[in-house]
């Protein structure tokens, strides 16, 4: 009677072994799908490794969007096991949001793998020249926007809006624009100080995969890409340039991506460690540089020597999702047309003569390119932009309107300035009804240009128009002027009351320049359209 007992627990022996070494096998054989960046793709080989030393598939789809805008998780819940991002930033910037209007949705375990800087990448001759004109030939991103801003420098970037590699390049960019030393802030892009920088861009993508085989193809309509330092170190690998592009780290720092691997399925947590656990391990991080040309997060792996320029100055990412998004929506399509208009009203009375028009003539020099300041190659004018300026004094002097197209031009804005005589009057709101006609012609003529107006006097209005008679002429040329802002320069004894007053109407603010200088006050008022 044993015999039958240890044959049936033999046999059940040997159905729960089988049963469990099914089990076993069914853990092993995991997919896992993955949201991805499109500059990714460049992983696949790597990832077979992967699969066949954990037995874990990544199923990558690779049309992630900037902050997964529109895209799950943002937009709910994620048919996703795990998200792989050129930069969270934006992405958990708008979790925050909804954190704080009350969505009880919890921030995904995140992992860094690998990191690569925003650079520039220049053709030789271009990096040559922009060397030649710095001292010590070391870069920033205000000489890039200044070469823009003058034609020199015509550059490819990804669209900031669909892109977050594009988006990384414009904070940026933008950061270095501002000139804190920190993150941008909500006063950092009230106004739009890149439309310079942007007037130099020809070529763009809805990824940096995108923009890079765009640029392969028209070589000819760019000699500038700001990208990862490792897609341009990938780009000049291929021998596909005409010459490999001179990667260029600007002084004034750098955003640096850290390409993270994001847990969305909480459930898939096992599986994911172990994926962790697998890119973060020495050998794979060594095959991770050695194949994409990104640097390694692992401390062990020591970098190879074209990854070892130092990133220097990290610059800090916003830390509100309004701020990026004014920014993205300011600098809106990367290749629509940046020719704004501003109309100058200028103040030509005697009290201007001497120091005073030194001061004016000096703030116009410096926004023709004399100012070598890193605000002031941001603030520059630039090309095709329209400059109107109306000299005034108890009546209009001279009126003069320059589309900058080069040097030339900004000669021509030049003498404007300096030439001239002067009015002992000064009529203040004459000028403005004047400036308001010519800005509202030009809305009329091309309805969605930027346009504003900057009125500069150092008094008090003692001519012309009255300051109600101004506001009815306002309202009578209807909807274009009302598009149009007024900036005033307080200068000297300029009703200050009065100028703020003009400002709130029209929906601009007052700058003074008594507490600062013409030039500075020039400067800060530059893309507040």
């Amino acid at each position: 009677m044993r015999r039958p007992v240890r044959v049936l627990t033999a046999v059940l022996a040997m159905a729960l072994l089988a049963a469990l070494t099914s089990s076993c096998s069914s853990d092993d054989d995991v997919t896992l799908r993955v949201l991805a960046s499109p500059e990714l793709a460049d992983l696949e080989p790597l990832l077979d490794e992967l699969e066949e030393d954990t037995g874990i598939e990544l199923e990558m789809r690779y049309d992630a969007t900037a902050g997964l805008a529109g895209q799950p998780p943002a937009s709910g819940d994620s048919p996703y096991d795990l998200a792989w991002l050129a930069s969270d930033r934006s992405f958990l910037l708008g979790l925050q949001e909804r954190q704080a209007s009350g969505d009880r949705v919890a921030r995904p375990e995140s992992t860094p793998i690998m990191r690569s800087p925003v650079v520039v990448g220049l053709t030789p001759d271009i990096a040559e020249e922009l060397r030649a004109r710095v001292p010590g030939g070391r870069l920033t991103w205000a000489d890039i926007a200044d070469a823009a801003a003058d034609g020199t420098v015509r550059f490819g970037m990804a669209d900031p809006r669909r892109s977050d590699t594009g988006r990384a390049a414009l904070v940026g960019v933008a950061t270095a624009a501002a000139g804190t030393g920190s993150a941008l802030r909500e006063q950092d892009v009230s106004c739009d100080r890149l439309r310079g920088f942007r007037s130099g861009q020809t070529l763009t993508g809805a990824s940096s995969r995108d923009l890079i085989d765009a640029y392969v193809d028209h070589q000819d309509e760019a000699n500038a890409l700001i990208a990862h330092e490792s897609e341009l170190l990938s780009l000049n690998a291929t021998g596909k340039p005409a010459e490999p592009l001179e990667i260029v780290h600007p002084e004034d720092g750098m955003v640096l991506s850290d390409f993270p691997l994001l847990l969305l399925d909480p459930g898939k947590r096992s599986a994911y460690r172990e994926v962790t656990d697998w890119l973060l391990d020495a050998d794979a991080q060594r095959k991770l540089m050695e194949r994409t040309h990104r640097r390694p997060v692992n401390q062990d792996v020591r970098p190879e020597p074209r990854l070892r320029a130092a990133v220097g100055n990290a610059l800090s990412f916003p830390d509100r999702l309004s701020i990026v998004e004014r920014l993205v929506a300011d600098y809106g399509d990367p290749l629509g047309k940046t020719a704004d208009q501003v109309v100058f009203l200028l103040d030509f009375s005697t009290s201007m003569r001497g120091e005073r028009m030194a001061q004016l003539r000096a703030a116009f020099a410096g926004l023709s390119g004399a100012d070598e300041t890193s605000t002031g190659k941001f603030a520059r004018f630039h090309r095709g932009e329209r400059i109107t300026v109306v000299r005034f004094g108890g009546r209009v002097l001279e009126e003069r309107t320059v589309t900058v197209r080069g040097d030339a031009d900004l000669r021509t804005l030049d003498e404007i300035v300096t030439g001239g005589a002067f009015d002992d009057a000064t009529a203040v709101w004459s000028a403005l009804d004047r400036g308001y006609r010519v800005a509202a012609a030009a809305v009329r003529e091309e309805p969605g240009q930027p346009v504003a107006v900057v009125l500069m006097t150092d008094g008090e209005s003692n001519a012309g128009i009255a300051y109600e008679e101004f506001l009815r002429r306002h309202r009578a040329l209807g909807t274009e002027a009302a598009e149009v802002p007024t900036f005033p320069v307080h200068f000297g004894e300029a009703d200050a009351t009065a100028l703020r007053r003009a400002a709130t109407a029209t929906g601009g603010r007052m700058v003074d320049a008594n507490r600062s200088s013409l030039s500075d006050a020039f400067k800060e008022i530059r893309g507040c359209h």
